[in-house]
């Protein structure tokens, strides 16, 4: 089993239960959650003219490699009703892989660790919550 980070956010509905509902539907998928860190409200990046985010870390372990584990995560949000919309516009659910085990990732939307970690001081502070550097 690997270690992973997973990112959780939502501001559309209720965004609390989008949060729940994933955290849920990833041991059906071959994802144990371990551990988790705070739920922290925060302000949008990009795009800022949207609601809040409300964001979650997520250390898991999994059997599934990088690409398999990013198309379950992308399957997980369509099936809790993730619509296509802007580019870092409002979104029901999304999850994405922070960090995998120390693995560095460089392919067609797949970068490990996630491009855009170290401008998110919110998730930096998330993973420091479960003691992540």
């Amino acid at each position: 089993m690997t270690r992973v980070w997973l990112a959780l956010g939502s501001n559309l509905g209720d965004r609390a239960a989008y949060l729940q509902r994933a955290r849920q539907a990833l041991p059906e998928a071959g994802i144990t959650v371990r551990r988790a860190s705070r739920v922290a409200e925060t302000e949008p990046i990009g795009v800022e003219d949207q609601p809040r985010f409300l964001n979650q870390v997520l250390e898991v372990e999994t059997s599934l490699e990088p690409r398999p584990l990013l198309d379950t995560v992308k399957d997980i949000e369509r099936q809790l009703g993730r619509t296509a919309r802007q580019r870092w516009g409002p979104r029901e659910i999304d999850i994405d892989i922070l960090r995998y085990d120390g693995r560095s990732v460089d392919e067609p939307g797949l970068h490990i660790p996630h491009a855009e970690l170290q401008n998110r001081p919110f998730l930096l502070e998330l993973l420091e919550d479960l003691k992540v550097r």
